[in-house]
């Protein structure tokens, strides 16, 4: 039986909180939450605050960025550039700026919606990890001291990416993890995390069409036959590794049977109800894949597979064993994660600006950004339904980020808190 393989929550549960007791109720640890799925359950959040109703406060960020903030207790960690350095700062919700850390030399983006600073900083209470642009990848304890920093581009040779990086370190008990995936030599590197010691680093080469081996997506962390293991997606194959030393569990294959050019993995899987569920081929395809097995699974775990549907940059939503894609031009579908069946279909509002940031549910609200700033309210709970258009009045790239009633929001110029006004 190999029914045991996913607790995605309750690992995540442990990870954080193994040496600092049980999380805080301000928790938002990586750029897809807590469960790693872009959603939650608990709190309530406001649909409105266009023209500043429901705004806690507003502050300006020196420079511009498109990281999603991570949330431990009473401060928020965001990364940004900082007089031409790659910076990670510490705010406290009153708004107030408590530490900034200068970690190296940044390197600006090059896309549109790029930056110097596009993958998210993730924490476990203990330490703060960040990766950036440049290449620099810096450990951090909470008060922002800098415990150690190293550069993978120096160390391990220069990026290949036609954008800008965008994955975003991922936590394990012992390691914190990065994965490297475009044209020329791909790895996942692990670093002890208080150390910075390299504790393993293994190839993930594979033989792809132009830009196939390029992956802008972020590693997921599940448990397998009751070990840490990394679900990793890009290259055409979903691989899952031991996260003690790297090595392949299971890899599944066959999504560009017709060996198109430019199928980037850019949207990273979700994981519902034990399905991981992959976007590919730009956002004309989705596959459901059981996890679990051993070797390649490919004939055995694929369940599903759906054309023309699924979305290329903005990354699925897993919400109450459901399944919820944000599309490019704002197609909004609902899915059964085991069946791939559509349950449901919606339009968010069409634009010459696409939907670039990954789209979160809290508590039955869909929150999806435009990238020209504006930021739509949806409840899913019965169908779909818009409740409300929000103009943030700046290009937004970040996720929101819904915690303990308050909605964070990093535009490109500043960073927001809303919350509803009693």
């Amino acid at each position: 039986m190999e029914r045991k393989w996913v607790l995605v929550g309750l690992l995540v549960f442990v990870v954080a909180g193994a040496s600092m007791g049980a999380p805080p109720q301000r928790y938002w640890p990586s750029w897809r939450g807590p469960n790693a799925t872009g959603s939650t359950q608990v709190g309530e959040y406001p649909s409105e605050w266009s023209g500043g109703k429901n705004t806690l406060w507003k502050i300006p960020l020196p420079g511009k960025g498109c990281s999603t903030p991570a949330v431990y207790g009473d401060q928020i960690i965001v990364a940004t550039p900082l007089e031409k350095s790659d910076a990670i700062f510490g705010i406290g919700f009153d708004g107030k700026v408590k530490w900034r850390t200068k970690v190296g030399r940044g390197k600006d983006g090059k896309h549109r919606n790029g930056s110097s600073t596009n993958s998210s900083p993730v924490t476990d209470g203990k330490y703060i990890f960040a990766y950036f642009k440049s290449g620099n990848v810096a450990g951090l304890d909470m008060k922002g001291k800098l415990l150690w920093k190293t550069n993978l581009q120096e160390r391990y040779g220069k990026d290949t990416l036609y954008w800008d990086i965008g994955t975003s370190p991922v936590i394990t008990k012992k390691y914190v993890v990065i994965a490297v995936m475009h044209k020329g030599e791909s790895y996942l590197v692990a670093f002890d995390k208080a150390t910075g010691k390299v504790g393993w680093k293994v190839a993930r080469n594979y033989e792809c069409p132009v830009e196939g081996d390029h992956s802008y997506a972020t590693p997921i962390l599940i448990k397998h036959k009751g070990r840490e293991a990394l679900v990793v997606w890009g290259a055409e194959r979903l691989t899952a590794h031991d996260a003690a030393d790297g090595k392949i569990i299971w890899s599944c294959s066959g999504f560009n049977p017709q060996k198109k050019n430019f199928w980037v993995a850019v949207a990273s899987a979700v994981i519902v109800d034990g399905i991981a569920v992959v976007p590919y081929g730009r956002g004309k395809h989705l596959t459901g894949v059981k996890l679990g097995g051993s070797g390649d699974v490919t004939k055995s775990h694929r369940l599903w597979t759906l054309d023309r549907i699924g979305t290329f940059v903005p990354s699925p939503v897993g919400y109450q064993k459901k399944l919820y894609c944000v599309a490019d031009r704002g197609a909004v579908t609902c899915l059964d994660p085991k069946t791939g069946k559509t349950l449901w279909k919606g339009q968010l509002p069409r634009h010459r600006a696409s939907y670039y940031a990954s789209p979160v549910i809290a508590n039955g609200k869909l929150y999806a950004t435009r990238e020209d700033g504006m930021i739509f309210v949806a409840d899913i709970r019965n169908g779909f339904k818009l409740l409300a258009e929000n103009n943030l009045g700046e290009r937004m790239i970040a996720s929101p980020v819904p915690v303990d009633n308050h909605l964070l929001l990093r535009g490109e110029q500043h960073l927001y808190c809303i919350k509803q006004s009693k």
